[in-house]
């Protein structure tokens, strides 16, 4: 393959400081070079001109839920997270499969059409396996395990098992299934268990309401009333009065690589743990307002130390898949943080969390998968343009 060249007002590497008026050189799907416009080493080629805006590393959304697209629009957001739960759980199996795989194709189409290049997808079901493996995104899908009776722990994790090796035949590299569970206080202490001895899991729900955290701590309040109503009251559940990333701790769940969203309600020693251990801790900002769950302390996750990441929730609880739109979120609640930091959150933050060493940077060797953001006018910071609210990424074949 030739080499292609792709010159733009900024180019924003991540993996370094911004180059104005910076090329970016590509030869079969790898940047070969990237530097100031006649820098030093350029190679010779035909310079495609973006113009005016930032080229940047396709983003990485680090949590997602496709298979729950069909829901968009359709639960009531504004009683809180556990009314939001019960509608999902009452709604989610009512959609004919057709609808529900039309509608998870229309969102892997968004995703790719807002420079998305890579996900951390999360399913009940693995019915769009094929949908990603014929899209232009990599994927991690963490396949996630529910049980909350320790009963069924290895009768669950069997059947996962077996499914996953059903699947095993039809995946391809660019689609990787990964076990995960659900969180602290929808699956047994067992089923964590007995999900850590086999290295797992890989991505849990964590710390995200307050009705998870009263649970854990008294084993009352909503989220008791919704396993009632769910037949699952009589399950036996000693709480363990500690938060929910401590009991993650307590059961040597908190692995390395372990991929947690949400860690709204997390202190000063939860965070300290999460840094500790090698979390990766994946922020859905505008879900968690959206559901009145309130939002991460940034500045403080940053302070201790916690490998953070972007992702958008699913389109149930989200108003679009941008994931540009969540950054531009948490830069308008916290303006001191460094845009720079918000924007390797969407990039870098999460191609380390789902372990796709590859992509979230420029830099020689890495895969050209990039996009490009037109501004209307000359930029003087364009990573504070790039969270601003304003800037619409798009993909760029190179």
């Amino acid at each position: 393959m030739s080499l292609r060249l792709f010159r733009a007002s900024w180019v924003v590497p991540v993996s370094a400081p911004p180059l104005a008026d910076g090329v970016v050189a590509v030869e079969d799907g790898r940047v070969a070079w990237l530097g100031p416009r006649g820098g030093l080493g350029m190679p010779d080629g035909v310079v495609t001109d973006l113009g005016t805006g930032v080229l940047t590393p396709g983003l990485v959304n680090a949590h997602c839920h496709l298979e729950l697209s069909h829901l968009a629009g359709r639960l009531p957001r504004e009683a809180g997270f556990v009314p939001w739960v019960e509608a999902l759980v009452d709604e989610r199996g009512r959609e004919e499969p057709g609808r529900v795989r039309e509608r998870a194709t229309e969102a892997i189409r968004e995703l790719e059409t807002t420079g998305t290049v890579a996900v951390g997808d999360v399913s009940n079901a693995l019915v769009h396996l094929d949908l990603l493996q014929a899209s232009r995104l990599q994927a991690v899908v963490f396949y996630e395990l529910l049980g909350w009776d320790p009963a069924r722990s290895e009768t669950i994790l069997q059947a996962a098992e077996q499914r996953l090796a059903a699947h095993a035949a039809g995946v391809n590299g660019r689609v990787r299934v990964r076990l995960a569970a659900h969180a602290p206080h929808s699956v047994s202490a067992r089923l964590l268990e007995a999900l850590r001895e086999r290295g797992g899991p890989a991505s849990i729900h964590l710390a995200e309401s307050a009705a998870e955290t009263g649970f854990l701590a008294d084993g009352g309040g909503e989220w008791a009333g919704f396993l009632a109503r769910r037949g699952l009251g009589d399950v036996a559940f000693r709480p363990p009065a500690v938060s929910p990333v401590k009991y993650l701790e307590s059961l040597g769940v908190l692995v390395p690589g372990l991929v947690a969203a949400h860690c709204v309600r997390a202190d000063r020693e939860d965070r300290a743990l999460l840094a500790r251990r090698g979390v990766h801790v994946a922020l859905c900002p505008r879900s968690n307002r959206n559901l009145g769950a309130g939002l991460p302390s940034l500045p403080d996750l940053l302070a201790d130390g916690v490998r953070l990441c972007l992702g958008t929730d699913s389109l149930a609880s989200a108003e679009s898949l941008d994931l540009l739109q969540d950054a531009a979120l948490l830069h308008r609640a916290f303006p001191r943080i460094d845009p720079s930091v918000l924007v390797r959150m969407a990039t870098a933050g999460g191609a380390a969390a789902l372990g796709l060493a590859d992509l979230g940077t420029l830099a020689p060797r890495q895969r050209a998968e990039m996009a490009f953001a037109a501004a209307p006018s000359r930029l003087s910071d364009p990573c504070s343009f790039l969270v601003s609210g304003e800037a619409t990424l798009k993909p760029l074949a190179a």
